[in-house]
C-alpha cells in the first residue's frame, strides 16, 4: 500500500447541493440519485465544543473530514482529506484527537472470493497540532474505543492457521492488541485460538465474554469472565447443526453476573432473555412476540459514560420499534420524533459527555437522512445527507401483508408514486437472501417511483426477522430458489393487480446480488408475469458461487447454503427457457458474486439468441460502499432507459 498524502487545508469547498427547481410533474435528474452521501458520520467531540462531519463535495470527490466550533457552525471549517487513501470512518478520541479509517485501492483485480481490491489502515489526527500520525497496521478492526481512556484503542486481527478452517467463519479465531496512540505500539491482549477466539470486552476494557468451538463435539462454545477474575468459565453451549440463537447482547449493570441474551430458547420467534452466568441458566424472558423476532437492543445514547448500558429492546416491522428500559431516553427520543419533520426513525448519534450537545439523525422514506445538533434547549439543522430532494417530493412506503400460494403469509413494502393508480410495478427482492429487510429511506425505490413505477419488496421465505420457521422454510426441505420463494414474489404482483395498484400489463423485476438472482429466475418463469428483467450483481450459477465457500461451512450454515443453492434452479440452466428481455449489471471487481458469474452467463444467452443487454461497471465491487458516482449514473441511465424503450413490445 503506497503512504497516504494528507492535506490539510482551510480553502472553501464548493458543495454540489442542487438549485434545481423542482416540478410536481418533473422528475428529479438521474445524477441526484447517483450522488453519494453530500454530508454523513455527524457527531460532535467529547466536551460538545466541536462537530465533525464527512462531506463530500464534488461527484467523483473522496470524502473530506470538516469540524466546525458548535457554538457557530457558520464559521469555516478545518478540513482534511487523505489523497490518495479516502477516510472512510472516524471517531473521537478526545476532545482534540481524531481516530481515522482509511482504505485505498491496491490491486486492479479481484484475488478470489471475499478478496476485494481495497486495503485498509488506521490513522490519528491530532487538531491541536495539525498533525496526522499514520499506524503501520493494516486491515485492522477497531473493537473498543475505549471511552475511559482517550490514548488507547483495542484491534482485532485474523488469526492466520490452517487449523481455524475446521471452525465456521463466524467462530474463527482474532488476535486482540491494545494499540497506544501515542508512540503507535501494541500489546497483544488475546490470542485467539479455536477453543476461544472471539471477545467482547467492557467500556473499560475487560475481557468479559467469550466465543469458541470446540471441534470434537462441533458445538459453540460461551464463556463469561466476572469483574477482576482471571478465569473464563463455561456457561452454554450450542450445536452448530442448531439453527436457533444465541446471542449475548449485554450485561446488566444492576444485577452481577445477569448477561442478556437474544435467543430462541426452543421458541419459534427470539426474544430478549436474562441468562445467570453462574447458575448456566435462562433467567427471566424480559420481551418477546408472536408476529416477529426481537432484533437486538438500543445501547444508551450517552456512550462516553455509560457504554454498557442498555437503553431499549428492539423490534422491526413498517420500521424499527423500541420498547424502553430507560425512562429518560423513552422521553428524549419521544421529544425528537415530536420536533423532527417526518420523523420516521431517530438515532442519536452522539453526544457530549456533559449532556449539553447532542446530534440527532432522522431517515425515512421522505428523508434521505438529516442531522439535527441539539444544543441549549435548541433544535437546529445542520444538514441532509442528500439535500437536493425535497421531503413531499419523495414517495410514501407502506407496510403490506397477503397471501401467497400455499397460505403463508408474507410482508412487504410497497413505495407509492405520485398520481392515480394502476401503476407500472417493479419487485425488487433484496439480496441475501437470508437477511432482514427494513425499509426506511431507499435510495433506487425512490429513484424508481420518481419515474412513475410502484415498487414491491416483498418479504419473501427466508427472510429473517420472521421467526425460525418461516426461515427455515426456503431451504430445510431443500432450495426453494426458483420454487416457492420465487412463487412469493409473483403471488405479491398478483396481489397488487387485483388490489388495483398495479397493471398487469406493464410489470418488471429488478434485483442486486440474490435479487439479480430472482430476477433471472424470473425471466424463464412460464406463464411470465413480467416484461423484462434487470439483473445487477446477479448469482448465475448456483454451483459456481457455493463452490466458493462450502470448505469454509459446517452445521446449520452448511445445510442453509448447500440446499440454497444445491436444489435450487439455477439460472444458466434455465436460459433455453427465457422469454423476456434481460439486462445483466456486473461490477468488474465484484468479490462477492465474482464477474465470472456474468462472463459465463452471457456466453450462454448469446448462443442461446436470447435479448439482452450488458453493462459493466469498471472498477465496482458488490458492495454499496464501492459504487462511486460513475458507477450509480451508469447504472441508473442504463435501467431507466431499458425500462422505459427495451422492457416488452412498448417499454413499461
Amino acid at each position: 500500500m503506497r503512504k497516504s498524502r494528507f492535506l490539510l487545508t482551510v480553502l472553501g469547498l464548493i458543495l454540489l447541493a442542487s438549485s434545481h427547481a423542482q416540478s410536481k410533474n418533473e422528475p428529479y435528474p438521474l445524477e441526484y440519485f447517483a450522488l453519494r452521501d453530500i454530508i454523513s458520520q455527524v457527531n460532535v467531540s467529547p466536551d460538545g465544543k466541536r462537530l465533525a462531519m464527512m462531506k463530500i463535495a464534488t461527484k467523483e470527490g473522496d470524502p473530506v473530514l470538516e469540524i466546525y466550533e458548535t457554538n457557530d457552525l457558520s464559521k469555516e471549517p478545518f478540513r482534511v482529506n487523505a489523497d490518495p487513501m479516502e477516510i472512510i470512518n472516524y471517531s473521537w478520541i478526545g476532545n482534540k484527537d481524531v481516530l481515522l479509517s482509511l482504505r485505498q485501492k491496491v490491486r486492479d483485480k479481484i484475488e478470489g472470493f471475499n478478496q476485494g481490491v481495497y486495503e485498509g489502515k488506521l490513522a490519528k489526527l491530532d487538531l491541536q497540532k495539525q498533525k496526522i500520525k499514520e499506524f503501520r497496521e493494516v486491515n485492522a478492526r477497531i473493537v473498543n474505543l475505549l471511552p475511559f481512556d482517550p490514548n488507547k484503542v483495542i484491534l482485532s486481527f485474523n488469526a492466520d492457521s490452517g487449523s481455524n478452517l475446521k471452525a465456521p467463519t463466524q467462530l474463527r479465531p482474532l488476535q486482540y492488541y491494545e494499540l497506544d496512540l501515542k508512540s503507535g505500539r501494541k500489546k497483544l491482549l488475546i490470542n485467539g485460538k479455536l477453543s476461544m477466539g472471539r471477545i467482547i470486552f467492557d467500556g473499560h476494557g475487560n475481557p468479559r465474554i467469550g466465543l469458541g468451538f470446540d471441534q470434537n463435539s462441533g458445538e459453540s462454545v460461551f464463556y463469561y469472565r466476572g469483574l477482576k477474575e482471571d478465569k473464563w468459565h463455561e456457561i452454554q453451549r450450542l450445536s452448530i447443526d442448531s439453527f436457533e440463537n444465541f446471542q449475548i447482547v449485554g450485561i446488566d449493570q444492576a444485577e452481577a453476573d445477569t448477561l442478556f441474551v437474544i435467543a430462541h430458547n426452543g421458541k419459534d420467534k427470539q426474544g430478549l432473555w436474562t441468562f445467570d452466568a453462574r447458575k448456566k441458566q435462562f433467567g427471566e424472558l424480559i420481551y418477546a412476540r408472536n408476529d416477529v423476532d426481537v432484533t437486538g437492543v438500543l445501547g444508551h445514547s450517552d456512550e462516553w459514560n455509560k457504554p454498557d448500558s442498555k437503553a431499549a429492546v428492539v423490534y422491526a416491522t413498517d420500521k424499527y420499534h423500541f420498547e424502553y428500559f430507560d425512562a429518560d431516553e423513552a422521553k428524549l427520543y419521544a421529544q425528537l420524533e415530536k420536533s423532527i419533520p417526518y420523523s420516521h426513525q431517530i438515532q442519536i448519534a452522539s453526544r457530549s459527555k456533559n449532556n449539553e450537545a447532542i446530534v440527532a439523525f432522522n431517515s425515512g422514506p421522505q428523508d434521505p437522512g438529516t442531522y439535527y445538533l441539539l444544543q441549549d434547549g435548541k433544535l437546529k439543522e445542520i444538514g441532509s445527507r442528500q439535500p437536493s430532494f425535497e421531503h413531499d417530493q419523495l414517495a410514501e412506503v407502506k407496510y403490506i401483508k397477503y397471501k401467497a400460494r400455499d397460505g403463508k403469509t408474507i410482508p412487504a413494502y410497497i413505495t407509492m408514486p405520485k398520481g392515480d393508480a394502476p401503476f407500472p410495478t417493479i419487485v425488487m427482492p433484496h439480496g441475501g437472501p437470508f437477511v432482514q429487510e427494513v425499509v426506511g429511506y431507499d435510495k433506487w425505490a425512490q429513484l424508481l417511483a420518481s419515474r412513475g413505477y410502484l415498487v414491491l419488496q416483498p418479504q419473501y421465505r427466508g427472510s429473517k426477522g420472521y421467526g425460525l420457521e418461516f426461515y427455515k422454510s426456503a431451504f430445510i426441505k431443500g432450495g426453494q430458489g426458483g420454487k416457492a420463494m420465487q412463487d412469493d414474489k409473483d403471488d405479491g404482483v398478483k396481489y397488487l393487480i387485483e388490489e388495483g395498484l398495479s397493471d398487469k400489463d406493464r410489470v418488471a423485476m429488478f434485483g442486486w446480488s440474490y435479487g439479480g438472482y430472482a430476477a433471472l429466475i424470473a425471466a424463464s418463469r412460464t406463464p411470465q408475469l413480467y416484461q423484462c428483467v434487470v439483473a445487477g450483481a446477479a448469482v448465475t450459477d448456483n454451483m459456481l458461487q457455493v463452490n466458493f465457500y462450502r470448505d469454509r461451512m459446517r452445521g446449520a450454515s452448511k445445510i442453509e447454503q448447500e440446499n440454497m443453492w444445491v436444489d435450487s434452479l439455477s439460472p444458466i440452466k434455465e436460459v433455453d427457457k427465457v422469454n423476456v428481455p434481460v439486462l445483466l449489471i456486473h461490477g468488474s471487481v465484484d468479490q462477492r458474486v465474482p464477474p465470472r458469474h456474468a462472463e459465463d452467463y452471457l456466453k450462454v444467452i448469446e448462443k442461446a439468441g436470447k435479448p439482452y443487454k450488458y453493462v459493466e461497471l469498471d472498477g465496482a465491487d458488490h458492495f454499496y460502499s464501492t459504487l462511486f458516482y460513475r458507477h450509480q449514473i451508469k447504472f441508473f441511465e442504463a435501467m431507466i432507459d431499458y425500462l422505459k424503450n427495451d422492457c416488452g413490445p412498448d417499454g413499461l
